[in-house]
């Protein structure tokens, strides 16, 4: 907050933020002629509309544009200056009024210059002026409230400087002729005239410098006097040193200096306002026991008997297991860069180039931030260096365990030569100068003339403040129980001469070193000659390579395509969240395929980026992130395939983008009305990641708080996929525990039938397109227990992982059952045999006897199929009365394996519903068991494997039934027993004294009862004092239920959100009720393709649920029998509520999930169409071209848009269609005419009736990549 003072004495108390969509209007109204005349012809919608993207948390809604402004672009907006800039800045008073607004852009307006190649324009110009892309921006448009603009603008530039640490110098460029007026010329200089390059005119640049604005700071060694400027500042963040140390510590601290430990402070006017503590003493053994410090060779200087190569008999394995942890660690990707970054023989160079940098910098003023690393031990933190680190990273698998060898114990190399490195030990500045952290640096690194790295350590949960993020956080070995995070500057990390540039011929050598021990060097390498010879690909693709230099060294490397699939990417991917895509142009859209950069330089990995797009004359930058293939030798295959990239270390720096839901279109019946085929294609999937120029000096927030999900179930799945695509928040601390890693590793070949059902919650493109291992750290385990205290998990393994904030989504699984012992030969029947459903199997679990919980599972019972050729010969057993019990006869048959060999035998239902809950579907399904020769057993209960001998294998297995026992022989036993939650999660979940009541007791926002724990899904029950022991999250998507436990969670993390309010006391006791469809389908016996998609609810028999007066209505087509069955149910509100469809032929799933909820008048008057004989076919009624909209992923925008419309007031003298609905429903106003058509015609007479028409067509036209069969105005 800063206060200005206009010139009549009048206060405003102002704040600047970045530029927001909704400024557009206030902005524009404050335009001027003068201010068009000095910057040019402005389209102000244009210009600032995409000047700044917003990120959001992605609930529903993928519009691009807030509704009105929707209706507003297409016409007006014209210039692409906005769009493209780098950096806009709002100016706002208290009340959020719009003060002023600055647009800065990384290359000259007017013409003056071309874009990539400005530089040596402005050094001729004034060669004092040190110029260069990295510390120079230009002013494209500036406007102001007149009575406040010269605080304004001066408030607007000293927070860019703040916000742009390395910038120095903001040019502005004018005609000659024009003055800058009084609010300009008070900041900016005039410096000289250049022509422009398109006519004959002189244009006048003016200059405004950093020292005048947010200088840099002074650092000196520090004195004791300082003691009493820094006790304030240090007070202010914690009283612990206080309080350990005494009042004087610091004092002390400065007088105990030698030539290991420093002390230095920054300083403003004489005043002491920051202080870093450094020591030469560090613990490098124990850094070199817990981290990974191999790109920094150990923090340590070459020595001749350093062991830098695992044996050779390891080295092939530790390469393929190296690549398997850099995919699944994607924020650490190290093994991306060079293991030695700067040479020794260069370092002397570097040194002479970073003391004559800071000669050449500007003189010192001003002092800084707010941030302290506070080790409770300074001692100890001298002798640990930095401290303890822990990231507790486990090495995941991408592969389920029966595909992979067990983890090899990875090489550590071992570093001889002396200590390369110096700590921070202690760090405060004041928060007004935190932007300039880095100022101290040169100085600290001029006291250690012998070391080339700073290191610091901090808490894992302290914010990450200024200082430490030029510095590269280390990947700390999964045996690390440090807890503290580890970070590392490199002394050439000072240099500021880093130069971006195209590749040329004599860089091969160079870029050659950089990328030596990159997997993918070889495919760099490859399409770096093939830039340098012709500038393109085989294919004629233009090819641009780009290479970072600093002091006469390649460190960084990069190769973009042009981007020849943006028609697909538009219409798979969001990417309209971040672009307003008709204002790019097609060869501004660039493919990046290969990013290397040295580590000890990845704080200029944004400006690595941004160069790429201004010398490139790009706008935007794709990176896709294909999926693995299922076969054992990943990174070989994943390396040979045509759609091989280089692993970047600048993934972080890049944004995920979500994918879009598809509609499956009816390709032969639209005929020449389909979608282009760029459009509908379906390629390999991928997962996308996003930058343009805007994003390039956009900072992420960063959250470094280990959470640990427990399960990788669809719960699991849906909260990690809404935390890691929240774009503006950088998680480093997200692992997964799984038994089998990651899901969707394709096992099952797509036109495999499916051994279990689906909740159509994810499936394997969706897995793809996610790419959670690129944001994921993956440990491959089973929680085994649970120390609160220490706040860990514990493994099968006996690892463990720490915690912040765990969250337990392990689900219920389909068990072993335990016989209950009856002796057949007894004749005894159900009721005389004891009750073994509570009863846990200890025993061996024989070989044969199959839990089908997750796709590992299934494949391991296939490859017991293929191996033991069980489709030939004996008798296949199937136990239980899940719908998993009909897809996996369904899948046996479907296999081969005759059906008199296959044994559906059912156990006595737990209630009255069966797990389809439609006689119409379960007595086409037993009729096609019939026909297969499917034997069903009805209520029989397992009594014994073998006859009571030892199990393993299965040879045979006995029930017991009402009447009388039977015995079947057996070689494949599937168990689908009633599903419960994992003995050894419960009793993890019991050791560690969590409430459990049959299951893990939990409140409305998924906490347990211990704070730190939040759990979700099938493991849950609400606690008893909501008295809604019925309702649990079993009875909700799971999606959904992932979904809203990140949104409560994200609260804890994201500054953005507005802060959670405590719900009412008479409201505290209501359980949520989420509205998402619950599905399920699969293919039943008979090759019936089988769905239902039908709202929350307590389970309740069809005919119980038919036999309501309010039930609604019932729709219809076709037979189960002859596979044509399609019934809708319609309720009382005419919303579409219940789907079941079972066809023999495939149907398109996402078309109909997307109808439920629906009204039916939406559906083209569904129910008066079915009431008049109109529909015989639902099938066919749904892929006619009208209804393909209701399945595009934006139809749900539409109808918020026309719902606003509804309810705004666009007439004065008229209230809103809304306001009338509610005047004739509380009899406000009695029309003569009946309500509907009272609403029609004035609807019809009103404005609403072309705003509604407009928006409708706005959106067919905006949308008509996807929905060409679509007419309207201008194409007929």
């Amino acid at each position: 907050m800063s206060v200005l003072t206009s010139p009549r004495g009048k206060v405003e108390v102002v704040h600047c933020r970045r530029t927001e969509s909704q400024d557009i209007y206030c902005i524009k109204s404050l335009i001027r002629k003068f201010t068009c005349k000095l910057f040019g012809k402005l389209n102000i919608i244009y210009l600032l509309w995409k000047a700044h993207v917003t990120f959001c948390l992605p609930v529903v809604s993928s519009s691009p544009l807030p509704p009105v402004t929707c209706l507003l672009l297409p016409v007006l907006l014209k210039k692409e200056r906005g769009e493209k800039a780098n950096l806009a800045v709002t100016l706002c008073n208290d009340k959020e009024e719009i003060m002023a607004q600055a647009t800065f852009l990384d290359y000259p307006n007017w013409n003056v210059a071309k874009q990539d190649n400005w530089v040596s324009v402005f050094r001729e110009l004034d060669s004092d002026i040190p110029c260069t892309p990295l510390n120079t921006l230009f002013m494209h448009l500036f406007v102001a409230v007149d009575e406040y603009s010269v605080g304004c603008c001066k408030e607007i530039l000293r927070t860019v400087y703040k916000a742009v640490p390395e910038l120095h110098f903001i040019f502005l460029i004018v005609p000659s002729y024009m003055s800058l007026g009084s609010t300009l010329i008070t900041v900016f200089d005039q410096v000289g005239n250049i022509p422009c390059l398109t006519y004959e005119e002189d244009f006048a640049v003016h200059i405004c410098h950093r020292h005048s604005h947010y200088p840099q700071l002074h650092v000196r060694k520090a004195r004791v006097e300082d003691h009493d400027d820094l006790m304030p500042i240090f007070m202010r963040y914690d009283t612990i040193l206080k309080e350990t140390y005494g009042e004087y510590f610091l004092a002390e601290l400065i007088e105990a200096q030698d030539e290991e430990n420093h002390a230095v402070v920054c300083e403003v006017a004489g005043t002491a306002v920051g202080f870093m503590s450094v020591c030469s003493r560090v613990n490098m053994q124990l850094l070199h026991e817990c981290f990974d410090l191999g790109p920094f060779h150990g923090l340590c200087f070459p020595h001749p008997d350093d062991v830098l190569e695992a044996p050779q008999e390891l080295s092939v394995r530790r390469s393929q297991d190296a690549e398997l942890r850099s995919s699944s660690q994607g924020s650490q990707k190290i093994v991306e860069e060079s293991q030695e970054p700067v040479f020794p023989d260069t370092m002397e160079n570097i040194q002479g180039n970073i003391a004559k940098e800071a000669a050449s910098e500007e003189a010192l003023t001003a002092v800084q931030s707010g941030s302290v690393s506070e080790p409770e031990d300074i001692e100890k933190l001298s002798d640990v260096s930095t401290g303890y680190a822990q990231d507790h990273r486990v090495s995941s698998r991408s592969l389920a365990s029966l595909l992979l060898p067990e983890e090899p114990v990875h090489f550590r190399p071992i570093y001889r030569g002396a200590s390369a490195a110096f700590c921070i030990q202690l760090f405060c500045i004041d928060e007004k100068y935190e932007a300039r952290s880095l100022d101290f640096m040169n100085f600290v690194f001029s006291l250690f003339s012998d070391k080339n790295f700073c290191i610091i350590s901090l808490p894992h949960l302290t914010p990450e403040f200024i200082l430490i993020q030029n510095f590269v956080k280390m990947v700390p070995f999964s045996t690390c129980t440090l807890e503290q995070d580890l970070y590392v500057f490199h002394r050439a990390g000072l240099l500021k001469s880093i130069h971006i540039r195209f590749a040329t011929f004599l860089d091969t050598p160079g870029v050659e070193n950089l990328v030596s021990t990159l997997m993918l060097n070889k495919s760099i390498l490859e399409d770096l000659d093939r830039y340098n010879k012709a500038r393109k690909d085989p294919d004629g693709t233009l090819l641009q390579a780009f290479v970072a230099e600093v002091a006469e060294q390649i460190v960084g490397i990069a190769v973009i395509r042009n981007e020849m699939d943006i028609e697909y990417i538009r219409s798979h991917y969001n990417i309209e969240d971040f672009i307003y895509f008709s204002h790019h142009q097609r060869e501004e859209h660039g493919h990046m395929h290969h990013f290397a950069l040295n580590p000890i330089f990845r704080h200029y990995t944004k400006f690595f980026l941004k160069e790429i797009l201004r010398l490139g004359f790009k706008s935007c930058l794709y990176y896709p992130v294909y999926p693995k293939s299922r076969e054992g030798k990943i990174a070989v295959f994943q390396f040979q395939n045509p759609y091989a990239h280089s692993l970047t270390s600048a993934l972080h720096y890049l944004v995920p983008v979500r994918p879009r839901r598809q509609i499956v279109y009816p390709l032969e019946k639209l005929g020449i009305n389909a979608p282009s085929k760029a459009v509908s294609k379906d390629p390999i999937s991928y997962a996308l990641n996003h930058t343009n120029r805007k994003l390039t000096l956009e900072p992420k927030i960063t959250v470094n708080a280990k959470i640990i999900v427990v399960g990788a179930s669809n719960v699991g799945i849906s909260f990690l996929e809404t935390l890691v695509f929240c774009s503006h928040l950088k998680f480093n601390n997200l692992t997964l525990i799984s038994t089998h890693g990651l899901p969707g590793k394709k096992l099952l070949d797509t036109e495999q039938r499916k051994f279990l059902a689906s909740d159509h919650c994810f499936n394997d493109k969706d897995y793809a397109l996610m790419s959670l291992c690129s944001w994921v750290n993956v440990v491959v385990g089973r929680m085994t227990g649970i120390d609160r205290a220490a706040k860990h998990v514990v493994l099968s393994t006996g690892e463990i992982v720490l915690y912040d904030h765990l969250i337990l989504c392990t689900g219920q699984q389909y068990q072993v059952p335990c016989p209950t012992g009856a002796d057949i030969s007894q004749h005894l029947t159900n009721r005389e045999v004891p009750n073994s459903s509570q009863r846990r199997y200890t025993g061996k679990v024989p070989c044969n006897h199959f839990t089908l919980n997750e796709e590992e599972d299934c494949f391991k019972a296939l490859t017991w199929i293929r191996n033991n050729s069980i489709t030939t010969e004996g008798n296949v057993i199937v136990y239980g009365n899940t719908i998993d019990t009909y897809t996996t006869v369904e899948t046996l048959l479907n296999l081969g394996v005759s059906g008199s060999r296959v044994h559906l035998v059912q156990p006595p239902p737990a209630s009255t519903i069966t797990c389809i809950n439609n006689y119409s579907v379960e007595s086409a399904v037993a009729d096609a068991l019939a026909a297969a020769g499917v034997t069903i057993y009805r209520d029989a209960i397992l009594a014994q494997w073998n006859d009571g001998l030892h199990p393993d294998p299965i040879y045979s297995a006995s029930f017991t039934t009402p009447t009388k026992p039977f015995r079947l022989p057996c070689s494949m036993f599937f168990s689908f027993c009633e599903k419960n939650v994992d003995y050894e999660t419960f009793k993890a979940l019991n050791d560690t004294c969590l409430v459990y009541d049959g299951r893990l007791v939990i409140d409305t926002n998924f906490h347990t009862n211990d704070i730190a724990i939040r759990a979700a899904g099938s493991l849950t029950k609400f606690s008893n004092r909501y008295y809604s022991n019925e309702w649990t999250h079993s009875n909700f998507s799971s999606k959904e239920i992932g979904f809203q436990l990140a949104a409560a969670m994200l609260h804890l993390f994201d500054p953005t959100l507005e802060p959670v309010t405590e719900p009412p006391a008479d409201l505290d006791r209501l359980i949520p009720m989420y509205k998402g469809a619950k599905i399920q389908g699969g293919i039943l016996p008979g090759s019936y393709h089988y769905l239902h998609i039908a709202k929350p609810a307590i389970p309740t028999p069809l005919e119980v649920q038919m036999a309501q007066p309010n039930y609604g209505l019932e729709i219809v087509t076709g037979n189960a029998k002859n596979g044509t069955y399609f019934r809708i149910h319609i309720n009382k509100y005419k919303m579409v509520e219940t789907i079941t469809c079972l066809s023999r032929e495939p149907f398109p799933t996402s078309n109909y999930i997307r109808l439920f909820g629906q009204h039916e008048q939406l559906l083209n008057n569904l129910c008066a169409r079915y009431d008049e004989n109109l529909i015989t076919d639902l099938y066919s009624y749904f892929t006619e071209p009208w209804c393909l909209a209701l399945f595009h992923d934006r139809f749900i925008d539409l109808r918020k848009e026309l719902r606003q419309i509804l309810a705004s007031k666009e007439e004065e003298d008229l209230p809103s269609i809304e306001q009338l609905a509610h005047q004739i429903e509380d009899e406000e106003i009695n029309p003569t005419e009946k309500p509907r058509q009272y609403l029609k015609r004035v609807f019809e007479e009103s404005i609403y009736k072309t705003l509604v028409e407009r928006s409708t067509l706005d959106y067919l036209h905006y949308n008509r990549y996807h929905l060409p069969m679509y007419a309207w105005p201008g194409i007929i």
